[in-house]
């Protein structure tokens, strides 16, 4: 692989190491929150969800300005974007300041979900481009392991304000990443199809090591002089196949896990130093196992990841929930560390990759921000209940529930899912309808 491409790519994949740092950092910050501004359980809940209901708009609009002024753009505006925020979040007053900001911020994520892969995939060889749209789920992973770990550092300082600087260095990799953008190209195929600038594309696919001239004529064969609607009949298997993995994300329970992990192992009887020092250990395996992901897709394709990771599932959160049960709790910590692997190496480092294969240049952007925007959705609802679930219903009734849902997933990996290992982009529309 080309240096230059590698560099593109692992500066574009930032933008995940934002994403995920600012879906973690909260959970140092959210039970400190609640205390501060004496909120409800559904008012903390609503607190801590904010930044996901702003996802569901970034996801829903993020091809916009994608498609209008290109995907290099865009990424750059979403990295100032999170800078503003975060510092935002962390000088608010009062619960209704922070929201505004965590809402804000919550389109940067959701905008950075869709743009980040799209940019990724149309800049990528076949050959390399999962372990390439990986980059940026090898950087959530990074974020959020970052986010635990300064999460811990950070505590006690400042005191009862020690949540304002868990927020605020965010700000730091923000700018970072915003100047790192400047010195990537834009993407071989929005060149072709939006700016109409064969000779800029023809540099980039150059460095790619695809024929460009060939590739260009590819690009502009795949796209129907018509303009195309994404919710039309000729598209409704792909956004099946998006709508359905992207929903059954969420229902692993993965972001109840990611947002409120110190809450899960208080649950567990687990004081509250513990608690931010096993959600480093959270960090540390999703990390692990999203590297062991990224090794692995190109080799063994799409589908063995999937498998493996929800029958992963559901053993860790089957025995999550018969532990809540036991007199003894602290095996859920370990239990929890396996789910956490099943969902690194499965869902984690397929998801992204598959979004952003499973849609035809013609509408590419639109159709993985609707995955994304499935994604986020449900994201942010599991967000909003959990806390008031965590209060009121036993863990091993929450936990169960989740573990049925990936006895669901396994049957869409099996009977749906298909294969897009080593398809090319122009050619993956014909690869779905075979299968």
């Amino acid at each position: 692989m080309h240096k230059k491409l590698a560099l593109w790519s692992i500066t574009v994949g930032l933008g995940g190491l934002l994403f995920g740092l600012d879906v973690a950092v909260i959970s140092g910050a959210e039970q400190a929150i609640q205390s501060l501004w004496n909120l409800s359980d559904w008012m903390h809940g609503t607190a801590i969800a904010m930044a996901l209901y702003g996802t569901v708009f970034g996801a829903a609009l993020g091809n916009i300005p994608a498609n209008r002024i290109g995907r290099k753009k865009t990424l750059f505006w979403i990295g100032i974007l999170f800078l503003v925020t975060s510092v935002g979040a962390a000088l608010a007053q009062d619960v209704y300041t922070f929201m505004v900001f965590r809402f804000l911020s919550g389109l940067s994520i959701g905008a950075s979900s869709v743009v980040a892969p799209v940019y990724i995939s149309e800049i990528a060889p076949p050959k390399y481009r999962g372990r390439m749209v990986i980059s940026f789920q090898l950087n959530v992973v990074a974020g959020i392991l970052l986010a635990y770990f300064s999460n811990y550092l950070l505590q006690g300082l400042g005191g009862e304000n020690d949540w304002r600087w868990m927020l605020g260095v965010v700000a730091i990799p923000s700018l970072l990443f915003s100047v790192m953008m400047l010195f990537t190209p834009e993407t071989p195929r929005w060149l072709v199809l939006y700016k109409n600038d064969p000779a800029a594309a023809k540099k980039v696919l150059a460095i790619t090591g695809e024929a460009t001239d060939a590739m260009i004529d590819a690009i502009r064969n795949s796209v129907s002089k018509a303009k195309e609607s994404l919710f039309s009949k000729k598209f409704i298997v792909p956004l099946m196949l998006a709508f359905l993995i992207a929903f059954f994300n969420q229902m692993s329970g993965i972001n109840a896990i990611i947002y409120f992990a110190p809450k899960v192992f208080e649950m567990a009887g687990i004081e509250r130093s513990g608690a931010l020092l096993s959600s480093v250990g959270i960090g540390v395996v999703n990390l692990v196992f999203t590297i062991t992901g990224w090794y692995l897709i190109d080799r063994f394709g799409r589908k063995l990841l999937m498998y493996i990771g929800s029958l992963g599932y559901i053993i860790s959160l089957s025995l999550i929930a018969i532990s809540f049960n036991a007199a003894d709790k602290t095996m859920i910590v370990y239990y929890v560390f396996m789910f956490i692997a099943a969902h690194a190496v499965g869902q984690g480092a397929v998801i992204w990759v598959f979004l952003s294969e499973l849609f035809p240049n013609s509408v590419r952007a639109s159709g993985t921000s609707f995955g994304c925007l499935t994604h986020w959705v449900f994201a942010a609802l599991v967000a909003q209940v959990f806390p008031f679930f965590a209060a009121n219903v036993p863990g091993t009734y929450i936990f169960g529930f989740f573990a049925f849902m990936m006895f669901l997933q396994l049957l869409y990996v099996w009977k749906m899912m298909p294969e897009t290992k080593g398809v090319a982009l122009e050619d993956m529309e014909q690869n779905i309808v075979l299968h």
